[in-house]
């Protein structure tokens, strides 16, 4: 599908509204999840990115960043520190636009939380209560150092974003 968009109907999709979770357990670490491929522009990369989703109709977003972090990782055991003040974007892949997120977004508009982690590593699931996909094949902590160089080239701007916002405070605490 995205072969027969040109540039001015790809600029005329919309962005889909999504939270994305910045994890910090007590040694300040950050929690990174290896997600299972998607689509085929996921096939030769590391796929480690922090817990995101979109944000459901009538939800706000502090809500959608808890249910969100209780589907893809199986914890609620966390609170919020801080989040973003606007919202951060992405713009998928060309080979993506069509096919990934439903093939109706050219990517996501994002408000991220910084949230520390109040539970143990061994309360984390990877696989959804509901029967729902799976996200995350494998996890780890990372010092907040790391996490812009273990992401997807195409989501490396925004998570730089984050990293810039947060980790202040992450080194404060």
């Amino acid at each position: 599908m995205s072969e027969k968009l040109d540039d001015a109907q790809i600029a005329a999709m919309p962005y889909r509204p999504c939270v994305g979770i910045m994890l910090m357990n007590a040694e300040n670490r950050v929690w990174l999840g290896k997600r299972v491929p998607k689509w085929e522009c996921d096939l030769g990369f590391d796929l480690w990115q922090m817990p995101q989703g979109g944000i459901d109709e009538g939800e706000n977003p502090r809500e959608a960043a808890f249910r969100e972090l209780f589907e893809e990782v199986g914890t609620r055991e966390a609170s919020i520190i801080a989040d973003t003040q606007g919202w951060l974007h992405y713009d998928l892949p060309r080979s993506a636009i069509g096919k990934a997120l439903h093939g109706r977004y050219r990517g996501q508009r994002q408000k991220w939380f910084l949230m520390r982690y109040e539970g143990r590593d061994s309360d984390f699931n990877l696989i959804p209560a509901d029967g729902g996909e799976i996200e995350f094949d494998e996890w780890r902590w990372v010092d907040i150092s790391e996490v812009t160089s273990l992401v997807v080239p195409f989501k490396r701007h925004v998570y730089e974003q984050v990293v810039a916002t947060f980790a202040p405070l992450v080194r404060s605490i």
